[in-house]
């Protein structure tokens, strides 16, 4: 799976981007009800584990929330930024202020050991480990006599 990155510059309204943006089916797309985008994510399976990478640049590693319960994965971020501009002699002010949010969730094989889930974020990316358990872990190839 790679990134996905979403080109706003439609600018004529399609019948098809109402109906990809919409999730019918109560998942997630990558793009909420505002037009805002969510990160993009990729998901690598190796023989020990699966690599969980989230796009998320310009956030902080306290921005994120990770919650496990019932073998689903939920990661999720809210941020507010104010900002407030003034002159000296009282003439102008103006206050911007922006706000995100982003939920994602994830239902876990079987296999994952989620007692050794991990995660770190650098870089712009979020990256979660998720240990697969032992007896899932692919076996060496073995030759077995026959008696």
């Amino acid at each position: 799976m790679s990134l996905i990155k979403r080109n706003e510059t439609n600018w004529l309204p399609s019948v098809f981007d109402d109906m990809f943006r919409t999730d019918w089916l109560g998942g997630t797309t990558n793009v909420n009800s505002i037009g805002t985008s969510i990160p993009a994510v990729n998901i690598k399976e190796s023989d020990d584990s699966f690599e969980v990478e989230v796009a998320a640049p310009g956030k902080a590693k306290e921005d994120f929330n990770i919650e496990l319960d019932n073998d689903v994965l939920t990661i999720s971020s809210e941020t507010k930024k104010e900002d407030e501009t003034s002159s000296d002699n009282g003439r102008f002010t103006r206050k911007e202020f922006s706000y995100s949010t982003f939920k994602r969730a994830f239902s876990l094989p079987e296999s994952v050991d989620s007692s050794k889930i991990s995660a770190s974020y650098n870089n712009g990316v979020l990256m979660i480990s998720l240990p697969k358990k032992e007896e899932a872990k692919v076996q060496a190839k073995r030759m077995i006599e026959i008696a």
